[in-house]
């Protein structure tokens, strides 16, 4: 057998500490001759052959009282003891194990004395149990190969030691600190938790843990919403958290930062139904009172503990059958404890892992002396011989393939990790109780029926669970206005079947019956959209409610359109009779004014197609704050709501109100231009105008209102319907109310003509104009008035003349010699000024007094004179019968010319006097209706 190697070339590029100390261990003159001559190491390799031989194993803990971690290797003497005499006791092993302790103090260079002491003044050890503390576990178990040695720890978790690259030779019976990651991960996963967050204490330990935590996570696809790690003082790690939405909390802390991160928690509130807290299990009892040194009270740490989930691996398993040693975990608990009794010394949590370790040493030895004697057997003939490599790889393969039941569980190694139980307990009125456990090797998650007690009645929520709610418009109130939008679609139906009903009365035919069908038209498209406007997702899918965007904005532009354009064609029509002064006679069909219309509808559908095919409305989505659930559930809501819009909605939009607002701003000038027209049925100006203040009032109103409350579907909803039932509905009525009254009441008095106040331009106008008038489409013409103020004013003049001319006529008849003065060729022009009183007056049926004399007396020569008046003075021939005759003669053909042009005769600029009115050039025949209108008024 090769010799043991005692240089540092195995492990030097590891530890210089501990070859430095070896170097002086070895080569120190006093003590190198001692280790050589006690060391036996590799010079008797024949305990396998010999049954009854005392196995020696190093035991390696610290034993000082002072040290760090002493309490736990005194609670573990006892149970290895026990140990050793229940395999003693069992009489399946032909060999006894020897316990030799060393103690390492927990230091680094005490311990790596000790085990060197162990190496050159011990007997030769097969195996090395124990391993406390981690630093100088970690230090020793790097430098296991080079010894060909194999060491079995009970209690080191450090995650370090799993690295199987840099501790080939290392074993233990207790799990590992990260062997909680794949039982939380499992934990996690039954209660459908996918998002969590970590908040971790700065050190090695912990980081690591974290980091495997973190590989364990990933491959469940559990979300880390967030990683902290904190030194000192968590709160502001704890406040990050919180703003994160993190509600499944897993911390990597020791006891006295724990009381610190809860007592953050409960300043922050992050505690209670909504929260799950996640902590290491190890922690001593009644650590919340041994390390509160925050400003929390008790009371309020308890508070903020409660509920919690300390995972921990099992130190005893909860199955009650016999393992290896012919016990149970409960008998075997039963002897520990009068072990410990006798000895006086307190528990360790890590015994049962001791005391499965010393029978983890037992089946190893014993196959690695099976195996060794079949392998002497097999070379009987030969000098068969075993070194210390041979043997340190075999005991190695025989470890990763133990499998038995001890009092920890099922025992068996993978990677040289202990596949052990891990166990679930929840705080619970100030104490822990367990509540489930996880069982590596069957990879199942057992927990306990109704043990975990939640804070809610249902467990927490792995985040604030958002609800999508739609914003969508109250059914009741959609039915409202629906209902009121039905009563306004039924009045246009009425007012259609009026207009069809009545299209060949005079008082609507004057009107534009076609043109009133197209106003019933859009007032009806315009409650039509409102029905399109109370959709939402809520009735229809995505795809239709981008298609439903596009075709309640078309109804309702081209409604508007459809409405008012005739209604603005209709007053264009009378502006352009009533006001082109010049023209004599202008007949405008409905045709023409329908396709006025057209064009105004193609301007809109320009618009809508380029809009469409441009940049066309699209459903969009706008997502508010959240808002807390009203019925108290742990969920949030998030409310949303569905818009119709595009990427240059402000450009479209400006377009549309750009047209609209030119249309509504050149009927409300067609609606001053006329509003002097005093026929009702043609003259809807006034009407015009309310309706075109209410609509423009009303929807600059309503577009302000529903852009301010574009958030609240209802009331937007609302205003945009009223605005379109009040506009409609109030077009409607100022155009076919007054119709309907005047129809009920007086049919005719529509269609007459009655007089209205003008102002200075408008005389001045009329009387430029020709005396003619002209009917144009059954309809009498403006200039009628101003005929009707010049017939009122002759017709007073007239009067006048008429009383000159009776004053003149008494005169004659006073006179004697009256007849032989009036010549004959005069006496038609005194009939010629009578006609003109008949003609003007005719309904009193009054005879002029000097036609009556006429025809009593018979004419005389104006030339033949009376010799008798021959001789009579200046004085007294003035009002002679002669000089009045002549005067009469010369004034009446005078008076006839001038005021016969202004009702229709001759023209006051004729030269002769005596001229027939019908030879006038600028004489026109009368109309009937005229010469009524003329004489009556």
């Amino acid at each position: 057998m090769a010799p043991a190697r005692r240089d540092c070339s195995g492990w030097e590029m590891f530890l210089p500490t501990g070859c430095l100390l070896l170097s002086v261990l070895l080569f120190h003159p006093a003590l190198t001759k001692v280790c050589n001559d006690r060391t036996k190491h590799g010079q008797d390799n024949s305990w396998f052959t010999r049954d009854g031989e005392n196995l020696p194993i190093m035991v390696l803990m610290p034993m000082n009282e002072s040290a760090l971690m002493s309490s736990i290797s005194q609670g573990i003497e006892p149970a290895v003891q026990l140990a050793i005499q229940h395999i003693r006791e069992s009489g399946k092993y032909s060999f006894s194990l020897i316990t030799k302790i060393y103690d390492t103090e927990c230091d680094n260079a005490k311990g790596l004395r000790a085990f060197f002491d162990a190496i050159c003044y011990g007997p030769k050890h097969l195996m090395i149990f124990g391993g406390v503390c981690p630093s100088v576990t970690s230090i020793i178990a790097e430098s296991l190969e080079g010894w060909n040695l194999v060491q079995l720890s009970f209690a080191a978790t450090t995650p370090v030691l799993a690295d199987k690259k840099k501790y080939p030779n290392f074993f233990r019976t207790v799990p590992s600190d990260n062997a909680v990651n794949p039982a939380v991960v499992k934990f996690l996963n039954y209660y459908n938790w996918s998002r969590v967050g970590t908040l971790t204490q700065d050190v090695q330990r912990f980081s690591e843990v974290r980091n495997d935590l973190t590989n364990e996570l990933e491959k469940a696809n559990i979300e880390i919403a967030d990683t902290e790690s904190f030194s000192n003082d968590p709160c502001g790690n704890v406040k990050k958290l919180k703003d994160n939405d993190v509600r499944i909390i897993i911390g990597q802390f020791d006891e006295n930062l724990a009381s610190r991160v809860f007592c953050c928690a409960y300043n922050l509130n992050m505690f209670g139904s909504k929260y799950q807290w996640i902590i290491p299990g190890w922690y001593q009892g009644n650590w919340w009172e041994q390390a509160n040194n925050t400003n929390c009270t008790t009371k309020k740490l308890l508070t903020a503990m409660e509920g919690y989930i300390s995972v921990d691996f099992e130190p005893l398993s909860a199955r009650q059958i016999k393992g290896i040693s012919g016990r149970t975990p409960k008998e075997y608990e039963r002897e520990y404890s009068r072990e410990l009794q006798q000895k006086g010394v307190e528990a360790s949590k890590f015994h049962g892992f001791a005391y499965d370790g010393i029978w983890v040493i037992a089946k190893t030895l014993t196959r690695a002396m099976e195996l060794l004697r079949i392998k002497q057997r097999q070379n009987m003939y030969h000098n068969f011989t075993v070194d210390d490599r041979e043997v340190g790889k075999m005991v190695l393969d025989v470890m990763n393939e133990t499998n038995f039941f001890g009092v920890t569980g099922q025992v068996m190694f993978r990677n040289g990790e202990r596949m052990g139980t891990i166990k679930f307990n929840q705080f619970q009125e100030g104490q822990e109780v367990k509540v489930g456990e996880y069982n590596a090797i069957a990879d199942v998650l057992d927990l306990i029926n109704n043990s975990i007690r939640f804070q809610g009645v249902e467990p927490p929520k792995d985040r604030t669970f958002v609800r999508l709610q739609r914003r969508h418009i109250n059914v009741p109130l959609y039915s409202i206005l629906s209902t009121i939008t039905i009563l306004g679609m039924l009045m246009a139906g009425a007012f259609l079947f009026f207009n069809i009903k009545n299209r060949n009365h005079r008082l609507i035919k004057m009107s534009s019956p076609y043109m009133n069908n197209l106003i019933i038209l859009g007032g009806m498209l315009s409650y039509a959209s409102i029905f399109l406007f109370g959709l939402d997702g809520g009735f229809v899918s995505d795809k239709e409610f981008e298609t439903l965007c596009t075709v309640r904005t078309w109804i309702l532009i081209v409604g508007y359109t459809t409405a008012f354009g005739a209604m603005f064609a209709k007053t264009w029509r009378v502006h352009a009779i009533f006001k082109n002064v010049k023209m004599k006679k202008k007949i405008i069909k409905d045709q023409k004014l329908l396709i006025i219309v057209g064009g105004m509808l193609l301007i809109d559908l320009c618009i809508l197609i380029c809009w469409q095919i441009v940049d066309p409305l699209r459903r969009t989505v706008e997502e508010y704050s959240l808002e807390a659930d009203p019925q108290g559930r742990d969920i949030a809501i998030r409310p949303f709501l569905e818009h119709c819009e595009n990427t240059h909605m402000t450009i479209w939009l400006g377009i549309v109100y750009a047209y609209k607002g030119l249309l509504m701003l050149f009927g409300c000038f067609l609606a001053w231009e006329t509003r002097n027209v005093s026929i009702p049925a043609l003259n809807d100006s006034k009407y015009i105008g309310m309706s075109v203040y209410n609509v423009g009032i009303m929807c600059i109103i309503g577009a302000a209102v529903s852009f301010l409350t574009r958030d609240q579907p209802n009331v937007q909803f609302c205003i945009v319907a009223l605005v379109i039932i009040f506009c409609s509905t109030i077009t409607l009525c100022l155009v076919f109310v007054p119709k309907l009254i005047t129809m009920r009441t007086n049919p005719d008095a529509a269609t007459q003509n009655r007089r209205l106040k003008f102002t200075q331009n408008q005389k001045k106008e009329d009387s430029k104009t020709s005396t003619s008038v002209t009917s144009v489409n059954q309809a009498n013409t403006s200039r009628l008035d101003g005929l009707q103020t010049d017939n009122h004013r002759l017709r007073m003049r007239i009067t006048e003349l008429d009383k000159e001319l009776e004053e003149v006529t008494m005169q004659l008849q006073d006179t004697p010699e009256k007849t032989p003065y009036i010549k004959q060729n005069h006496y038609s022009d005194a009939n010629n000024i009578l006609s003109i009183r008949n003609f003007t007056d005719g309904k009193d049926g009054e005879k002029s007094i000097l036609k009556n004399h006429l025809e009593q007396k018979p004419q005389a020569q104006w030339g033949s004179m009376d010799p008798s008046r021959i001789n009579r003075g200046p004085l007294e021939d003035i009002n002679s019968p002669e000089h009045i005759q002549r005067r009469l003669s010369l004034q009446l053909p005078i008076l006839h010319h001038a005021y016969l042009p202004s009702i229709g005769g001759v023209d006051a600029s004729c030269t002769s006097p005596n001229g027939s009115p019908g030879s006038s050039p600028r004489h026109r025949h009368m109309p009937p209706s005229y010469r009524v209108m003329v004489s009556g008024l």
